[in-house]
């Protein structure tokens, strides 16, 4: 990736037609050609990028996407979890969070209940906002923690963004139980995440993660891609999450927009 636009040792070899020599140069010169954060390239504007062979250039894709270095999207390749952990810092959490704090606080004003603001860390869901009051208190959440992403609403809201090649990646068909009612079946997993699609992102969970605690969440996201989650939680018993589920839908769709303009 090149850095205030000045060009890599590898890249100027290429440009004097000194072809890289080993599998570490030709997949550095790879992942140098996405410049940005969020670029999606295909094959072909990869290949063309590092001139190398395509075949080379399809082999190496596909092991960096087994890996999470990438992801395939059907509108191409961009950076996966690893290289966007490498890659982020402090600001970009930030943002989201600045983007979403309103939305959390009006969300628990409008109902009563626990907010979350978590983003998607390869297979875990980690809490970068929570708002509730006294309420808060109740659950075993807390900001800076984690968890598996499958085992909440919010995490599976991300997921179903996915492809399920890539949700395959990251679980491995080990999902661990943290209730009774945690799914730890990969099948019934992509089976959920389908109903995610369909009811337009909102993704729902009664005691998979917590016993006794339900939410209902969906996904910020950029373009094609999972940025953030924003969930309410309250006592499984209640019958409001339903409710309350468009309001969630409203926000997520907010600060979509708020960080699609910043």
């Amino acid at each position: 990736m090149t850095v205030g636009g000045s060009r890599s040792p590898l890249a100027s070899r290429e440009l004097r037609g000194e072809p890289p020599v080993s599998m570490i140069e030709r997949t550095t010169l790879i992942l140098e050609s996405f410049d940005s954060r969020t670029s999606r390239l295909t094959l072909e504007e990869v290949t063309r990028r590092t001139r190398l062979p395509r075949s080379t250039v399809h082999r190496i894709l596909d092991k960096l996407v087994q890996l999470d270095w990438l992801e395939h999207l059907t509108s191409g390749y961009c950076l996966g979890g690893r290289a966007m952990a490498l890659s982020a810092d402090d600001d970009s959490q930030t943002e989201i969070r600045a983007a979403a704090a309103p939305l959390l606080h009006e969300l628990h004003l409008q109902t009563g209940l626990v907010v979350h603001l978590a983003v998607l860390d390869r297979s875990q869901s980690v809490y970068l906002d929570k708002v509730g009051g006294r309420l808060a208190a109740t659950l075993p959440t807390r900001v800076g923690g984690r968890g598996p992403a499958y085992s909440t609403a919010g995490g599976k809201s991300m997921l179903a963004w996915l492809d399920p090649e890539r949700v395959d990646g990251l679980y491995e068909n080990r999902l661990s139980r943290c209730t009774d009612r945690t799914i730890t079946d990969i099948s019934a997993l992509h089976l959920e995440l389908g109903r995610i699609r369909h009811r337009r992102g909102l993704a729902y969970e009664r005691g998979e993660a917590v016993r006794g605690v339900a939410c209902v969440g969906a996904a910020v996201h950029l373009r094609d891609r999972p940025v953030a989650a924003i969930s309410l939680c309250g006592d499984a018993r209640s019958g409001k999450l339903e409710h309350f589920a468009p309001l969630v839908l409203d926000a997520t769709r907010e600060a979509s927009r708020v960080l699609h303009l910043s």
